[in-house]
């Protein structure tokens, strides 16, 4: 957390971060032509974002593209935000950031102290799934080229009720998920069609870097598609490092309704024993 602060406390990075937001995949001389420095000033502020994880970099030919990554900025909020300023919430999880072009390409990174296993398993079984993932279950499986599903879990007031399909493309456990994504939770989204959600896990040291890359978006999409990705994978990486679950009202979303009647709301930490 302490890079993460350092790197907004500076009000350059704050700008560059603010360019990010309005337009995405950003190249370095177009960051560089906004600003009253060099271009080594200004590759030295990038830097400074990228350690804190705030800014990831994609290559793409012989350009360099420079993504805004909210996950650090969610987890953030978690901790010492949400408790007094819950409306920010809604701000935070739906950044609005608009490519150049036919498509988008959203990108979100976090690490989570824990092996590859466990994060390949959290995010492939319905039961474990459901505790980071709004309350929903997938059932797939997990084969190349095999289907599946993301749907209400039998506590909620509609069971099995479809949010989202679509298609495994890739399986390379536990290092690689490609899978096709198709909205079903409204006729705004369902319109959107189809884009593309890939999961990299990669183990440094004694944790996983954790890159989920959702692509393929129309320009100008529906910010619902890919504005709850920071939440969901803070939830995966409380889930796997406390085998507690989030409790703010956006990840209980499928089983509010439940909690609020009294009934059934996350499961315990127990679940958490039977990973490897």
């Amino acid at each position: 957390m302490d890079a993460v602060f350092k790197a907004l406390g500076d009000p350059t990075r704050r700008l560059l971060l603010d360019w990010l937001f309005e337009r995405d995949g950003r190249t370095l001389s177009e960051l560089e032509s906004g600003l009253e420095m060099s271009r080594f000033g200004v590759m030295k502020h990038l830097r400074v974002l990228e350690e804190a994880g705030l800014v990831l970099t994609r290559r793409r030919g012989r350009e360099k593209l420079h993504y805004l990554n909210p996950v650090p900025i969610r987890l953030v909020y978690e901790r010492w935000v949400s408790k007094y300023a819950a409306p920010w919430a809604s701000a935070l999880s739906a950044l609005k950031r608009d490519l150049e072009g036919e498509t988008m390409e959203k990108v979100f990174e976090i690490y989570i102290k824990t092996t590859p296993e466990r994060i390949w398993q959290a995010i492939t079984d319905p039961d474990l799934r459901r505790r980071f993932s709004f309350g929903l279950g997938v059932e797939s499986e997990w084969t190349p080229g095999s289907r599946y599903t993301a749907s209400t879990g039998p506590e909620t007031i509609s069971p099995g009720m479809p949010i989202a399909e679509g298609e495994n493309l890739e399986v390379d456990p536990p290092r690689r998920l490609v899978q096709s994504f198709r909205a079903l939770w409204g006729e705004d989204v369902v319109a959107e069609g189809t884009s593309r959600v890939t999961w990299e896990i990669e183990r440094v040291a004694d944790s996983c870097r954790l890159t989920v890359t959702h692509d393929q978006l129309r320009d100008g999409a529906n910010d619902q598609l890919y504005g709850g990705w920071p939440m969901l994978l803070s939830g995966l990486k409380t889930l796997l490092e406390t085998g507690e679950d989030l409790t703010t009202p956006a990840s209980l979303r499928y089983l509010a309704r439940e909690r609020a009647d009294g009934g059934v709301g996350p499961k315990t930490s127990q679940q958490m024993t039977d990973l490897p």
